[in-house]
């Protein structure tokens, strides 16, 4: 007898918890865009190179924050990559020094990233390319900043 007491006042203090509706986002934070664009480069199969870029923004705004890049090569056992900018009428420049792309175990391309997550990084306008390159290899894999 004592032993369902216990579980049923459990259930009776924790149902108002369950059912109590989830506290919302600050108003700051629901004020940003987070948004993820990818390319691949070169021909068909694989990413040769590939890139992928996080980005954010203010509604309204057209200043666009960078907060990672990431690049890959299929079909290579190493590699050396760094990722350059272009602004909407601008030329190209390094945006980064070059870094060494690591091969994940049992993996058949390379990879290597800058940046972290979260609300930072360099600012941009919108429009802005980004592009990832490897030592060696023409092709560049570009994605823009919309």
């Amino acid at each position: 007898m004592h032993r369902l007491i216990i579980p049923a006042a459990l259930a009776a203090v924790l149902a108002p918890l369950t059912a109590a509706p989830a506290v919302s986002a600050p108003t700051a934070a629901r004020a940003y865009v987070d948004k993820r664009v990818r390319d691949c480069a070169g021909k068909r199969p694989g990413c040769r190179p590939g890139a992928v870029a996080h980005y954010w923004y203010k509604r309204g705004s057209s200043a666009r924050g960078v907060g990672w890049v990431y690049a890959s090569r299929e079909g290579a056992r190493s590699g050396t990559a760094c990722w350059l900018v272009k602004k909407p009428g601008g030329i190209w420049k390094a945006a980064s020094g070059w870094k060494r792309a690591a091969r994940p175990t049992n993996g058949t391309f390379v990879q290597t990233s800058w940046g972290r997550d979260g609300h930072t990084g360099l600012v941009y306008p919108r429009g802005t390319q980004v592009c990832v390159q490897f030592k060696g290899l023409s092709t560049k894999g570009c994605v823009s900043l919309k």
